[in-house]
């Protein structure tokens, strides 16, 4: 069974950084992508990032350029790297991998990923 743990959130000042960590453990070899969502109060799940097995990477239009994906594939970690961050950051941020499809693609719909971790709060305020 698929396990996935986000930690690394908290509060911040705009402007400033954080940097998300998503452990993934359990069947490695049945991954084929992992995902950022985020999910502010009052709305629904927003796609934020994602990165394929294969290396395809992608991002919401209103983190592009702030924010950067990576994994490390000793420690089954994805990485989320948020720099210049802004209130309207604020959210709990979630993480979810895809057991299915192909390792070159990366789906932007919360439906499209099957176990979720538990989500860490980002608050961006000063």
């Amino acid at each position: 069974q698929l396990q996935v743990v986000e930690s690394g959130g908290g509060l911040v000042q705009p402007g400033g950084s954080l940097t998300l960590s998503c452990a993934v453990s359990g069947f490695m070899r049945n991954v084929y992508s992992v995902g950022w969502f985020r999910q502010a109060p009052g709305s629904g799940r927003e796609g934020v990032s994602c990165i394929s097995w294969g290396g395809t990477a992608n991002y919401a239009v209103s983190v592009k350029g702030r924010f950067t994906i990576s994994r490390d594939d000793v420690k089954n970690t994805v990485y989320l790297q948020m720099t210049s961050l802004k209130p309207e950051d604020t959210a709990v941020y979630y993480c979810a991998a895809r057991l299915r499809g192909s390792r070159y693609y990366c789906p932007v719909n919360a439906g499209d990923f099957d176990s979720w971790g538990q989500g860490t709060q980002v608050s961006v305020s000063s």
